[in-house]
């Protein structure tokens, strides 16, 4: 009973944030969720050492493009296909299957390495090499969470269940990316 107090008030006063600031809180909750993530996924795959300028490079991400790219393409879906309009979930998820999932996915792989230092050439490197693998695995395993995000979840929580779903995703997409550096550097040393 003691924490529930605590507890009560902080998602109180985050409620209260989202609402009277929802790009603010949603690029701070994003920003924080991508940082633990990208330690979540180092840890995991058993680093002595925490490359900061990877974590540093998924936080400042976070923080720039995960809550107002989300916050904004939802609006807009919501604004674009009017409530009465038959089928109108199919199309929310549709439009955010086949339009931003592709885009966003290689802003993030472009950004992503930009961020960690990595020149404009390393960049679009990693994003011809995982750009289509990443995308199908997207499309193959979060599906059914953007449906039912669409379908269940009101939409000023939307980009936030969605972080929290990303946070999975993004532990696989530091994976992904740091087995291919991993051999971009083998191969240089080769």
């Amino acid at each position: 009973m003691s924490l529930s107090k605590p507890l009560f008030s902080l998602i109180g006063t985050y409620l209260e944030q989202l609402f009277n600031h929802p790009v603010r809180t949603k690029s701070i909750t994003a920003c924080i969720l991508a940082t633990s993530a990208n330690v979540t996924s180092q840890r995991l795959a058993g680093a002595k050492k925490l490359n900061q300028n990877s974590a540093f490079a998924y936080g400042l991400f976070g923080l720039l493009f995960g809550g107002s790219v989300p916050h904004y393409f939802y609006q807009t879906v919501e604004r674009l296909f009017s409530h009465d309009l038959r089928f109108r979930k199919f199309f929310l998820f549709l439009s955010e299957r086949l339009v931003y999932a592709p885009i966003y996915q290689a802003l993030s792989l472009y950004f992503l390495t930009l961020f960690e230092g990595n020149s404009h050439g390393t960049a679009v490197k990693s994003v011809e090499k995982l750009y289509l693998p990443l995308l199908k695995a997207n499309w193959q395993y979060l599906s059914l969470f953007v449906y039912l995000n669409f379908a269940y979840v009101p939409p000023m929580f939307r980009s936030i269940s969605m972080a929290i779903i990303s946070f999975i995703w993004v532990v696989y997409i530091a994976k992904k990316r740091r087995r291919f550096a991993n051999k971009q550097a083998a191969d240089k040393s080769k």
